[in-house]
Order: structure tokens, then C-alpha cells, then sequence
């Protein structure tokens, strides 16, 4: 059995330090301090006049924090599983804008986000928890009609292969970038955690599920090992999600 809400929650509101290092990201994210570069420079690209920020599982804010330095004083909407999360997030990112910062406490499969009230959207290290294709599918369609025509969703997460030997071969080396970054013991703990709460998909099903919702200019960023970074961009006029 996957790790419950409640269990996901519990493991989040005693890990904030880890995640308040604005340099490093994540650490057992494999290039995380790149993928939050490239997603930070890609919507900047995109979205160039974004006004209006919003980050799905944002932790302590590093990726709001980092949008910030190219979108001066924009607004920014931070959801969260975990209170003690959204109260580093919240003092943070309010001391890096005059904007509104406006937190949420929920699961993103539960919250309503509205239509056009965003920008740019960003979720990292988050969408791993969903755990079916139609749980995918309702995310990506509630993110899409959160964001303004022309604004756009960034994606930085774990990800699986399709053929089992490829898993393998990735997973082993998955394996030993944590054994190279601390020690044994540490990546047993990281492999056990991800077994037990983590439920990732392959790229191409992320790509189809973006698609699906509507996105156009679907963009593979990055990818390395089992991890990688997506975009998507809404289109500017109307159309259906297909």
C-alpha cells in the first residue's frame, strides 16, 4: 500500500530545512539546481510580462523565490500539503515581493483553483503522489483553466521507464548517485520512501497528459536518469481540450 495523505503530510511538516536551501533545491532530486534554472529561464522566455505566480506542492518556496528574481513583485498563490511548509514558504517568498501572497493548505486533487487567475504554474517534485492517469488528467485540466491564455506550466518531477530493464538500469543508478551523495544508509532510506509514497510515470505519458488537456508547445527540458522537466504553454486564443 502507497503512503496515505496523512502520511505524506506528517513526513513533510518535520523535512522543512531540507527543503529551504535556495542553491541546492532537493538534493536527492538528480540535477535539481539545473531543472529550477531551466524552468526559471524557460517561463521567463514564455510568459516574459507573468504577474501572477502559482506553485503546486511549493514546500518552502524555492521555486516561487527563484521566479521572483525575474517576475518583480508578482503575486504569488503557494499550495501545500503540510502547514509548517507553507509558513517558511509564506514568510519567504513575502520578504522577496510586494505582491500578494495568498498560501492554501489542500491537496491539489481537491482544491478548485478557478479560471484564469495565474500566469505561470509550477509544480516540482510534486505530481509524483498522483496515483492513476485520471488523476493526472483532472490536474492537468484544473491547472489549465487556472492559467491566463498564453501562460504556462512548468514540471519538475520523478519520472519511470517503460521496459523493466531500463527501470532497472536506472534505478541502480539512481542508487549509487545517493550512495556518491551521502552513503548506503541514506540511499536505502530515499529508495524506501519512494517505493512507499511515490507513484511516477514514464515522460511520454506526462507529454500525452498535457497534450490532453489542451497545452500546445509541449517541451521536454530536461531529463537525466529518473528524473526530468517539462513545459507547456496555453494557447493564447481558445481552443478545446482535446
Amino acid at each position: 500500500m502507497k503512503s496515505t495523505v496523512d502520511e505524506i503530510r506528517d513526513r513533510f511538516d518535520n523535512d522543512v530545512e531540507r527543503f529551504s536551501n535556495l542553491e541546492t533545491g532537493q538534493s536527492a532530486t538528480i540535477d535539481a539546481p539545473l531543472c529550477m534554472e531551466l524552468v526559471v529561464d524557460s517561463a521567463a522566455a514564455v510568459t516574459s510580462d507573468a504577474r501572477s505566480l502559482l506553485d503546486i506542492g511549493c514546500g518552502a518556496g524555492n521555486y516561487t523565490l527563484k521566479l521572483l528574481e525575474r517576475f518583480k513583485d508578482a503575486d504569488a498563490t503557494l499550495i501545500d500539503l503540510s502547514r509548517p511548509m507553507l509558513d517558511r514558504a509564506s514568510q519567504r517568498v513575502s520578504e522577496a515581493t510586494i505582491g500578494r501572497v495568498t498560501t492554501m493548505q489542500s491537496d491539489i486533487r481537491d482544491i478548485e483553483l478557478g479560471e484564469q487567475q495565474h500566469d505561470v504554474a509550477v509544480a516540482a517534485a510534486v505530481l509524483h503522489h498522483l496515483r492513476s492517469d485520471e488523476e493526472w488528467r483532472e490536474v492537468c485540466a484544473k491547472v489549465y483553466a487556472a492559467l491566463n491564455p498564453g501562460g504556462s506550466f512548468w514540471i519538475v518531477d520523478l519520472i519511470s521507464h517503460t521496459h523493466a530493464p531500463v527501470q532497472a538500469a536506472m534505478w541502480r543508478r539512481y542508487g549509487e548517485y545517493l550512495t556518491e551523495l551521502r552513503d548506503e544508509a541514506y540511499r536505502d532510506e530515499v529508495l524506501a520512501y519512494v517505493d512507499k509514497e511515490d507513484s511516477p510515470v514514464s515522460v511520454m505519458t506526462v507529454v500525452d497528459h498535457l497534450r490532453g488537456a489542451g497545452f500546445d508547445g509541449v517541451e521536454i527540458l530536461h531529463k537525466n536518469n529518473c528524473f526530468a522537466a517539462f513545459g507547456a504553454v496555453k494557447p493564447a486564443v481558445g481552443i478545446e481540450a482535446r
